[in-house]
């Protein structure tokens, strides 16, 4: 869905503006106060100005670890709009401090507003992600996350860099105070405006103690294990974020010796790329949840990481503070930007299908409190990451080995993640060989039910139809394939993880084939989708073969709707039987295209062998 339509969406509309103004005050505040504690020489309680910044970070992010748990059972327990205007309305009031902080300079004052502004995010980031599932389609959810995220990120932009301009303008603390109350007064209008949402679960009990509420909040992920894990990837993403951001005033005026609008310019182009990450993602998921991006993501991360770390190691400061002008054109400041862009657009690849994924697959009854625990888990991965820079600046370890171990940390994660979840590296290469090798188009995708049992039927050109299939139907499906083919070096370990059902001829192995039909009526029933290759085996001559009989046993069975799909295209792939055998030829061009006509459904008590055959023979004529 176009920007333009997601922007005048009368339900998603409302919602994305009064996240857009709250995030601006958020970061004009932040920022504004970096900035002055780094540049203006101010100390506290003892502490550095750099540990200061990194202190402030803390602060920010303590409310979410102390009232997220509340805060998630708060928005399933009552209706949320209103919930949203009770919100907006205190952040008027905490802006109302901060600028009596900033106009009289008392910076004890403005760490409070801080905290105060965190416990504000604390309890709107469960209502934002669990209304969003309420507001729009299925459809909808990737292009709505990906343009929330849009949108915040504009907001940090402009509130990075209006906060840095305003605190180091003379006079400039007038400017701010207004811009942070007017910001917080178009929230409160927007909010007032976002329709009505039904209450998850009238009958929670509020718990004011935050430590059995955390635990319990917590407890309400553990059952579902992509959540889970999705949640611990955004969290990991966070501690990056939390290292990489709290860095930059550091190394800006110690490193580079360049004044604080050059800090301004970093966090710009590090707002810039998450945002255009967020959109690349939107395009790249063809309205799915492509969680196939979050290796993609990672990889990037890792790579811009080492790269940002070479390039300041490289960096040969001048004698004299360089403004921000003059910054940008010493050799290699470019490149430096370039790479924070590069690791902001990889966390956007990142993250988009992540928080996606937890609004799908948690329920409306305690989605809320899943992204309460989602935020639990973001602030103590931050403040973990927060400590331990403060660590390692006070211990004397130099920025480039700092980004250097991080690079390292974010690699051996990645690896272990993927290890433990092999769905995001099994859709990561049907990702792959669906949009790069080849040029997946899929046509009829409305046709597969949103929820409930199906059996998919195709044709099969090539040992990869699974992976094709797979990555153009947007609902995970059980592939029922030969026993055998999990004997190849290439294809068995995608085949172990992606929940394959293997089936042999009742004639070759009775167990196999009696166990297969038995696992078909379990996913079935356990309201799956099951797709087979009723022919039996992969052409030999590029011809449609005659169906077997084996989709009326498991329709005797479970008698549920029978979705016809055709797929053309991969015949003469190094993959098919077409000349040489399959994996004996090179590829003979990329980006060759594949197409996937799927058909209606059929009701069980319609469907025949050969009737289904016909069906499958005019969607690939």
């Amino acid at each position: 869905m176009s920007a333009s339509m997601m922007i005048r969406h009368p339900k998603f509309a409302p919602l994305m503006w009064t996240q857009f103004f709250g995030a601006l005050n958020d970061n004009v505040l932040k920022n504004a106060l970096v900035v002055m504690l780094a540049f203006k020489g101010i100390t506290l309680w003892g502490l550095r100005s750099d540990t200061l910044v990194t202190l402030a970070t803390l602060i920010f992010i303590l409310p979410f670890f102390l009232f997220s748990a509340m805060a998630g059972v708060v928005a399933d327990k009552f209706e949320k709009s209103a919930l949203i205007r009770i919100i907006k309305t205190a952040e008027i009031l905490i802006m109302v401090l901060a600028g009596t902080g900033f106009l009289y300079g008392i910076p004890t004052l403005l760490f409070f507003t801080l905290f105060l502004m965190g416990i504000h995010s604390a309890f709107f980031g469960p209502l934002k992600y669990s209304t969003l599932p309420e507001l729009l389609t299925p459809e909808e959810l990737t292009s709505g996350n990906a343009y929330v995220e849009v949108g915040t990120f504009i907001a940090i932009l402009i509130g990075t860099i209006s906060g840095g301009v305003l605190v180091s303008t003379p006079g400039g603390e007038t400017w701010l105070t207004l811009f942070l109350i007017l910001n917080a007064i178009a929230g409160l209008w927007f909010g007032r405006k976002v329709p009505a949402i039904p209450v998850g679960d009238a009958s929670l009990t509020i718990e004011l103690n935050p430590v059995p509420q955390t635990m319990a909040t917590l407890k309400t992920v553990r059952g579902n294990r992509a959540v889970h894990n999705s949640i611990l990837g955004i969290s990991w993403f966070w501690f990056l974020g939390a290292v990489i951001l709290s860095l930059l005033p550091g190394i800006t005026k110690h490193l580079l010796n360049a004044n604080e609008h050059v800090v301004t310019i970093f966090l710009a182009a590090f707002t810039i790329g998450i945002a255009a990450g967020a959109v690349l993602c939107e395009k790249l998921s063809f309205e799915r949840v492509e969680i196939g991006l979050v290796p993609v993501g990672s990889i990037g991360i890792t790579l811009f990481l080492l790269d940002f770390a070479v390039s300041l190691n490289a960096w040969d400061a001048p004698m004299s503070t360089l403004e921000a002008r003059s910054f940008l054109k010493q050799p290699g400041s470019i490149r430096m930007l370039l790479d924070l862009v590069g690791i902001a657009v990889s966390g956007g690849l990142f993250t988009v299908p992540l928080y996606t994924l937890i609004q799908q697959r948690s329920s409306p009854e305690n989605r809320s409190r899943v992204i309460g625990a989602n935020n639990i888990l973001n602030a103590l991965f931050m403040v973990v990451g927060s400590a331990l820079l403060m660590g390692l600046q006070q211990a004397g370890v130099s920025v480039p080995k700092i980004l250097v171990l991080t690079a390292i940390l974010n690699l051996a994660v990645s690896v272990h993640i993927y290890r433990i979840v092999p769905e995001f590296t099994l859709r990561f290469a049907t990702w792959i060989l669906a949009r790069c090798l080849y040029r997946l188009r899929t046509q009829g995708h409305h046709h597969i039910p949103d929820t409930g049992p199906a059996v998919l039927v195709c044709n099969h050109l090539s040992f990869v139809d699974w992976m094709v299939v797979a990555a153009g139907v947007k609902r995970p499906a059980h592939f029922v394939m030969y026993y055998q083919f999990a004997s190849i070096p290439v294809l068995r370990w995608f085949m172990r993880h992606a929940g394959v059902i293997p089936i042999a001829g009742k004639s070759e192995d009775p167990v196999i084939f009696a166990r297969a039909f038995d696992l078909i009526s379990e996913a079935l029933r356990n309201g799956d989708l099951v797709c087979i290759f009723p022919e039996g085996g992969i052409t030999k001559n590029g011809e449609l073969q005659e169906f077997k009989k084996g989709i009326e046993h498991i329709l005797a069975r479970d008698p549920v709707p029978v979705v016809p799909m055709g797929l053309s295209g991969l015949w003469g792939s190094m993959f098919s039987h077409e000349g040489k055998k399959a994996f004996t030829k090179l590829p003979r061009r990329f980006w060759h295209p594949v197409d996937l006509q799927i058909g209606a459904p059929v009701p069980a008590e319609s469907v025949r062998a050969e009737t289904l055959e016909a069906r499958v023979r005019k969607l690939i004529s």
